[in-house]
This record gives structure tokens, sequence and C-alpha cells, in this order.
């Protein structure tokens, strides 16, 4: 070995090392990067909310996988030139969608100063593991939850539900599961939550190895509420057929028009029948930071784990999804796995466990809580709170829009930020379907598509803190131009609508 060391050629440190070798140069372009990127989220509403990617935009990304070094400033022109005209959108006011937060310059800052860091939050003694770990003591406080509860970021809450999932099978089954699988007993384990829940608890319990046919869907009453007296007999009719119920969960803001389960009620049957209770909480879990929606989220501080997404209603940029399970041994229970190279010691790097790679599946993990702690601290959870309350006025401002008017249908009673409705015409499906791509298209807004009671419904979700009356007025304009054109009931030019009064806050 000392022979070959000896007689291996010079280490040149200028070819080796990525760093610049002019810091100056870096840092103009970065502060000009960063001007840049400011001057997009103040002139966002210059800007068409979504735009097609062109044929050969898209070609330009096809290219051959990059051998030789370029200019920083030649990728950087590429991105400026050719990804962000092209984004998704929601940073745009105009953006309705979906449920996409809308991002703030401030975590734009805090995701910068992490990526200098660029900590590994897997595990180790370092400060940001503290930061994480504020965070779920914030978190704790906000839901009500004990001391000893646990939390940890993940990328959404598909994953923090399936993580949930497994929680939930490790307590029902015991730590041997995670040696030997499921076996006879996990064969006969059942869940339950709404056919109004998000589709990822049906990949949950796909990926866990329980199958989706193990997931009882139940219905939902007219406000889109799991349905309690149905479950109730759902659970009876499994047990006396050999079946071992083990998970509800519940829904703080369904994914279609935004309905909030009965958590209290939900949480007295689980305790009743021995079940774990989850709440998905996707968006809706953060409206207990408004004065106004708090009280309709009663129960959720009894529930054995919540998953919520600070990148919806919490506006962190995307991502930063997260759980927390309410007793933290049995969170340990379904993740810690102790290995020689994550050795814990009492001093030094090693020190002060557990970490948070005994919370879950990943031991690589970014520094989601910096923009998380920034946020927080920067806006403080009563603005935050206002920001929630203000995306429901805004939907009760368009739910009213939609029912002044004659040529449009509300779908489903608007319950928190998300509206349903449609442009009434002979092939409403159809019509409406087109509608909703025309928009988009245009620049305008962006709202999507979804199905209730199999009739086809433009869905506008109010998330992002920027949208305000002139983007709901600008949409119902919008639906109304394309409507008529699209129904051939007008001759295509845009309909004049009557200036609404102010929204009242």
């Amino acid at each position: 070995m000392t022979k070959l060391l000896r007689e291996a050629p010079p280490v040149s440190a200028s070819s080796e090392t990525l760093d610049p070798k002019n810091w100056d140069d870096i840092r103009a372009l970065g502060h000009r990067m960063l001007d840049d990127m400011i001057d997009y989220a103040a002139d966002i509403r210059d800007r068409p909310v979504w735009q097609p990617i062109p044929d050969q935009v898209r070609a330009r990304f096809h290219a051959a996988l990059p051998r030789q070094a370029s200019d920083l400033g030649e990728v950087y022109r590429e991105f400026t030139d050719f990804i962000v005209p092209y984004a998704t959108g929601n940073v745009h006011p105009g953006f309705m969608g979906w449920v996409h937060g809308g991002g703030t310059a401030v975590g734009m800052l805090a995701e910068m100063l992490a990526a200098g860091l660029n900590a590994n939050l897997g595990g180790r003694d370092h400060m940001p593991i503290e930061v994480e770990r504020q965070i779920v003591e914030w978190t704790r406080q906000m839901f009500g939850f004990p001391d000893g509860a646990s939390g940890i970021f993940v990328t959404g809450t598909s994953m923090a539900n399936l993580m949930a999932v497994l929680v939930a099978r490790t307590m029902a089954l015991g730590r041997s599961v995670r040696r030997h699988g499921l076996g006879d007993d996990g064969a006969l384990l059942t869940a339950y939550t709404s056919k109004a829940a998000h589709g990822c608890i049906t990949k949950a319990m796909d990926i866990s190895g329980f199958g989706s046919d193990a997931l009882r869907c139940i219905g939902v009453d007219r406000f889109h509420r799991i349905d309690l007296q149905a479950l109730r007999v759902q659970i009876a009719l499994d047990r006396s057929a050999g079946l071992k119920p083990f998970l509800v969960v519940g829904s703080a803001g369904t994914v279609d028009i935004g309905a909030i389960d009965d958590l209290a009620a939900l949480s007295a049957l689980c305790r009743e029948e021995g079940l774990w209770f989850h709440v998905d909480g996707a968006f809706g879990a953060l409206g207990i930071l408004s004065p106004e929606l708090a009280p309709r989220l009663a129960g959720i501080e009894n529930a054995d784990s919540i998953a919520l997404d600070f990148h919806k209603w919490g506006q962190v940029p995307y991502d930063a999804g997260f759980l927390m399970v309410r007793d933290g041994d049995r969170h340990r229970d379904a993740f810690a796995a102790p290995a020689a190279y994550l050795r814990r010691e009492t001093r030094g790097l090693a020190a002060n466990s557990p970490w948070p790679c005994d919370l879950g599946p990943d031991l690589s993990r970014g520094f989601r809580a910096l923009k998380t702690w920034f946020t927080l601290k920067t806006y403080g959870t009563e603005k935050l709170g206002g920001v929630i309350t203000r995306t429901c006025a805004l939907a009760g401002y368009l739910e009213a829009r939609v029912l002044a008017e004659p040529r449009l249908e509300l779908m489903a009673p608007v319950q928190l930020n998300i509206v349903c409705f449609r442009y009434r015409a002979a092939d409403a499906s159809k019509v409406n379907g087109d509608i909703v791509m025309d928009i988009q298209e245009s620049g305008i807004a962006a709202p999507s598509t979804t199905l209730l009671d199999g009739e086809l419904a433009i869905r506008a979700a109010i998330v992002n803190h920027r949208t305000d009356v002139g983007d709901i007025d600008a949409l119902i304009s919008a639906v109304l131009e394309f409507g008529a054109q699209r129904s051939c009931s007008g001759d295509g030019l845009m309909l004049q609508v009557e200036q609404s009064p102010p929204l009242a806050m």
C-alpha cells in the first residue's frame, strides 16, 4: 500500500474540488439568483398561473448525460428560460386546483440556508436535530398531545399515513411482526375509513402488507363525513366473522370537499372498541390554528396519531409532511433498528439519542424542520391561523357567487376552503371538463375536477395566502366565458359579470 501511494500521481486540489475557483464570481451570480426568485414571487401576478410545455422545450430535457463541465451562468440561463415559465403554478394566487400551499419568501430563504448547512437529520448530535425536536414539541402543544409524544418530518401526508398504519400494525401484532411478517393473525386484521378519504390510505394498506381488501370504506352522510352507525355495524360484522379490527382513519379535511369527520365521536368509538385512532389531517389539521375552525376539530387531541402537511395551509415550501404519534414508545417500536454503524454514545457526535431514524424508515433526511421553524417563528401561529380563516372566507365568497349565478350550480356543501360547482349544460361532464382545461391553458386560473356521485365538478381549493377576491372573480368570469363557448350559448366574448362587494374580514 505504501508503495502504491508513493507511486501515485500528485493530487491537484484545483481539479478535484467542486468549490469555485473564484468565490466572488459565484457570490455575484448567487445574489442575482436570489434577486430573480424574490422578483418571481413579488411579480407573480404578471405571469400566467400555468402554461403548457412546448414540445421543443420538453425535448431539451431528453438530452444525453452531461460528461463535461458547463458554465454555471449558462446552466442558470437554461433554468430561467425553460424551467421557471413552466412550473406547477402553485405560487400564483390563481392556483386553486389542488391543495397546494403558496410558499413564502421566508421559507425560500430558509431552504437556501438549510442547503448551505447540508445537514443529514437521520441522527447524530447536532443542532438541526434540536430544531426538528422543537417543531415536534410545538406540534405536540398545538394538538394537546401528552408529554412523551413523538413526531417526525416526512415528505408528505401520504408517507405519514403509511407510517401510522405501520405503527398501528406493530401495536396490534407486537414487535415480532417486523421479523416474521403478518402471519395468520395479521391476515385477520381490518381497518376502516370513509369513502371520502384520500386514496393514499388504501395504498398504505397495500404497501404495509394487509392488502387493500382489508380496508373497509364506510359510507358518508350528506356532508361527506363518515357514517358512524354504518362504521359500528361493519366493525360488529367483522368481529362476528372472526376478523380483528385494529385501526380507524378519520379525515380532517377530505380531498374532494374538505369535510371533517366527527373526530370526538370517532375517538370515543375507538376507545370503546380498542382500536388505533389515526387522523389524516393533510391540510385540515392545521385548522387548529384558527379560532373559528378549531372547535370543528374537537376530538383530534384524543387521536393516537395525526398526519399533516406544513406545506399546505402552513405555507411552508415543499416538502414538509409530518407524523405525530401520541405514544413515543409505540412509535419507536415500529421503526427503531439497532446497527453497529448507528452505535449510540454518551458523548461526542453519536450522543443524544433517540434519533429521527428511530421514528421512520429514512436514515438520510433533509433539514425540512428549518423552513418550518422559520415560518412559525417569523409569522407566528396567530397570523398563520388568520390566513387559514381567510381562505375559508374566500371559499364562502366563491360559494355566494356560484349561488347567485343561474348558469352555475353548487355541487357540494362548502365546509372549509374547497368549493365544488359546475356550469349548467346539456352534457355537463364533458363541458365542465373542457372548461377546466380551457381555463388552465389560458393562464387565468388553475382549478381542477373531481367526481361527486358520479358527476364531474369543477373543484376550487383556496389554499394560497396570496389569493384574494379579484382572483375569485377572475375564476368565475373565466368559467362563464368558456362555459358559454363550450355550450354554444354565447358569442365567445368575455361575459360581463357584475362586480361584487369586497369580502368582509
